[in-house]
């Protein structure tokens, strides 16, 4: 049986967890590992995690089949007081990909914009990153670019995603 459930705190450690398989398959021929280190710990330390929730909006949604957890996503519902929703992250762990779990994810993000009357999904994706690819297959198009300072002397250099959606 598959499910999606919210995430709290107490399952942060498998958000991390499951970032820290997946990350390296992801960017391992896009970013330096000491970039993938970096912004590991930058955004999938519990502390950060936690600012993510409480003071920035993210909510975190975790795939389920049976006892394993298969992937995640966060999202901001209402992204800079617009009738939008950023999807800030999306990962799913190298045996589940191409089982849907990733379109699944998405979907329930969808539902839940729709219901909070917000008509566009936005996320932001790695230039290089093959994903764009199923991005541009449920639908998004690229509406820009951006270079992100991370700091320590990183940037992040992004594809800027978009797609309307209608209930």
């Amino acid at each position: 049986m598959t499910q999606i459930i919210k995430a709290t705190e107490a399952e942060f450690p498998i958000i991390r967890s499951i970032a820290f398989k997946t990350w390296p398959v992801t960017f391992g021929s896009i970013l330096s590992e000491a970039q993938i280190d970096y912004m590991l710990e930058m955004m999938y330390s519990i502390s950060s995690l936690t600012e993510q929730v409480n003071q920035k909006n993210h909510h975190f949604l975790l795939f389920r089949e049976g006892n394993e957890y298969l992937g995640y996503a966060s999202y901001e519902l209402n992204y800079k007081g617009q009738d939008k929703t950023k999807i800030h992250k999306i990962y799913v762990v190298p045996e589940g990909q191409g089982k849907g779990v990733g379109r699944q994810l998405m979907d329930t993000i969808k539902g839940i914009a729709l219901q909070h009357n917000n008509n566009k999904l936005a996320l932001n994706v790695n230039r290089d990153n093959k994903a764009i690819q199923f991005y541009e297959a449920i639908g998004f198009s690229k509406v820009g670019q951006e270079d992100i300072d991370i700091g320590n002397g990183f940037l992040m250099e992004d594809a800027v995603m978009e797609k309307e959606i209608i209930k």
